[in-house]
């Protein structure tokens, strides 16, 4: 029936409309640090069953297949792309790139779920305590605390996350403190909270810390930054197949409505 279709492709138009927001902030964070983009998955919804499939007519025979009219799509779920982006090199001491799984963990703000955020930008600066905090949002301080030393001459950050630091009038270096990475067996179920920090949830179950390069944790890289792994040419190919998934559901619904139009006149007629 035509008024079914017209629901079927409202629920399409609803659909592809959550496709091109997740599309256009995908492009939109396209130059982001550590931004990590997203899909929608899409799911057929219920269908009416005009016939049942195995039914029998009066001469015994059995139907090998049914009848049945769906009644459009929703979204599903929106999933991460946790692919690695490409590594950036920016020869600054205090940027770190992960190469591999896992996450910084920051302190957030006690109102945000149980106060620790997990991200990929590893854009770190030195606040006026020494300590060791992200370069976005409100500075937020990393996980485990670490205090870089007044007179620092030199860093030197290992790939196993160990910080070495010589300080003037000493030539001999010193370890200060180690990185550690957290991985989460679902981070798909991560919630995300903008700023490329994510949230544990039950979904994604507990944290799992280690140090870079164990329990399969990723290693870290001095000196670097990961750039977003979004790809804007597929991003646009998306773009365009979802403008043109849109314009045939509104095309949809305007033969449907000539359809009921044809039925209205037919009264008149």
């Amino acid at each position: 029936m035509a008024i079914t279709a017209l629901y079927s492709a409202a629920s399409g138009l609803r659909a592809l409309s959550t496709q091109i927001d997740v599309t256009s902030n995908n492009l939109a964070n396209a130059e982001t640090t550590g931004f990590k983009g997203a899909r929608v998955n899409f799911q057929d919804l219920m269908y009416l069953m005009l016939k049942q499939p195995g039914t029998a007519n009066a001469q015994g025979d059995i139907a090998p297949s049914g009848i049945f009219v769906g009644l459009g799509t929703r979204v599903d779920n929106t999933q991460i792309d946790l692919t690695q982006g490409s590594l950036q090199q920016t020869n600054r001491p205090l940027d770190v790139a992960i190469q591999g799984n896992g996450f910084f963990a920051v302190k957030l703000m006690p109102s945000f779920g149980d106060g620790i955020g997990y991200t990929r930008n590893g854009n770190f600066f030195v606040n006026s305590k020494n300590e060791l905090i992200m370069g976005i949002g409100e500075g937020y301080r990393l996980i485990p605390p670490i205090t870089i030393p007044t007179g620092v001459t030199d860093i030197n950050i290992g790939q196993d996350g160990t910080i070495q630091v010589k300080q003037s009038g000493n030539a001999t270096a010193r370890t200060i403190g180690q990185f550690q990475l957290t991985q989460f067996v679902n981070p798909q179920g991560l919630q995300l909270l903008g700023g490329s920090i994510y949230q544990q949830t039950d979904a994604s179950g507990p944290p799992i810390t280690s140090a870079p390069g164990q329990q399969g944790a990723g290693l870290t890289q001095q000196g670097f930054l990961e750039e977003s792994n979004v790809d804007p040419v597929t991003e646009l190919v998306s773009l365009i197949r979802t403008q043109r998934a849109f314009e045939m559901n509104s095309q949809s619904i305007q033969t449907a409505d000539q359809a009921l139009q044809t039925v209205a006149n037919l009264r008149r007629g």
